[in-house]
């Protein structure tokens, strides 16, 4: 009927659309302030302070409300039967504790303030409330600091350990105990642990100090490179961040030399620069490339790897060994795996 009647008058079609539009259009988000700060109370009027009060004068509300209505002091009576006037000063106190923290704090006291004076931005009133409330109490600064500090902590032991690992491991090895027994008999180390007298030790103190002696001798012997070498404070992450600054400037100082060297003045590469240039064609780093034998980088520079064609060349003749290797022993593939992760480390004896 009130569609036909519409039909029939050409004002009741306009009417009839408008009354749909302002159907659809969204309703104002009062719920979301609704549950922001006091609710529907204003804050001020919960402590009973002026919003031209101090610090000092909402602090002073604060105290004597929180006396008059804290639960463990509230002596009123019971308003609408037993236990109602309680559950009510109750209810109070939460509203005068949420007054006072919304107030006592500047920024979150502007917000609030803000939202009094414009009740229609609902969006940002929510956002700002809740970014606040959710931010972490402890800085962030804080918490990275101690992060990088507990793992620079972390990454120092385990080196060590990795370290004293390999020694050990070196010290029951036949070839490098025997050589390191032969340099401390020649050093006089052995003669003194077998003392005679009054300080005369048992047996297992002398093997004890005997393997002591071994190991010290095979740390400063032993040429150990890889995963498994003597772990250095620089090296862990905290000193890499600090030292972060120092080492951009000296790559770009380093940068700026070999731009000017070799790309404007057309200098030929010394040894250093040409073992650098192999060791970026081959995507190693600094320490896996120090690991390989002498003779391995005796064997590059005789090629000329640092030209890339010839590059190309050995990586491809590598590739059509490594397929071969393969396809004969099938441990070789972890191998490869091993050897892409640790590195291959090396372990030689430094003759005096």
């Amino acid at each position: 009927m009130a569609a036909a009647a519409a039909a029939q008058c050409p004002g009741g079609r306009w009417a009839l659309c408008l009354c749909l539009c302002a159907a659809l259009l969204p309703r104002p988000a009062r719920g979301l302030t609704d549950r922001l700060y006091c609710g529907r109370r204003v804050c001020y009027e919960v402590l009973g302070v002026s919003r031209q009060a101090s610090k000092a004068e909402i602090a002073r509300a604060y105290r004597q409300l929180a006396r008059q209505y804290h639960p463990d002091r509230y002596r009123g009576e019971p308003a609408g039967g037993e236990g109602s006037g309680a559950q009510a000063a109750h209810e109070k106190f939460l509203l005068i504790a949420a007054a006072y923290e919304t107030l006592k704090d500047e920024e979150t006291r502007k917000d609030y303030d803000y939202m009094l004076d414009h009740p229609e931005e609902y969006y940002r009133h929510y956002y700002h409330y809740y970014s606040r409330r959710l931010a972490p109490k402890v800085d962030v600064t804080i918490v990275i600091l101690v992060t990088v500090c507990a793992i620079s902590v972390f990454q120092f032991f385990s080196w060590w350990s990795s370290y004293n690992e390999a020694i050990n491991y070196l010290a029951s090895v036949p070839k490098y105990r025997i050589q390191a027994t032969e340099i401390a008999r020649q050093q006089g180390l052995l003669n003194k642990t077998k003392e005679k007298g009054k300080n005369r030790r048992s047996k297992e103190e002398i093997r004890e100090e005997e393997e002591e002696i071994i190991k010290d001798i095979i740390k400063n012997k032993i040429d150990i490179k890889g995963g498994y070498q003597k772990p250095k404070i620089y090296d862990i992450l905290l000193f890499q961040i600090l030292l972060a600054p120092f080492y951009w400037c000296k790559y770009i100082v380093w940068y700026c030399w070999w731009i000017y060297c070799f790309t404007i003045k057309g200098q030929e590469y010394g040894v250093e620069e040409k073992l650098y240039i192999i060791r970026r064609y081959m995507k190693m780093s600094q320490s896996q490339f120090d690991s390989l034998e002498d003779h391995q980088k005796e064997t590059f520079l005789e090629r000329q790897l640092w030209i890339r064609e010839n590059y190309e060349v050995y990586k491809r003749e590598q590739e059509e060994e490594l397929k071969k290797k393969m396809a004969m022993d099938p441990r070789w593939k972890r191998y490869r795996r091993w050897m892409k992760n640790e590195g291959p480390g090396r372990l030689t004896f430094i003759d005096d």
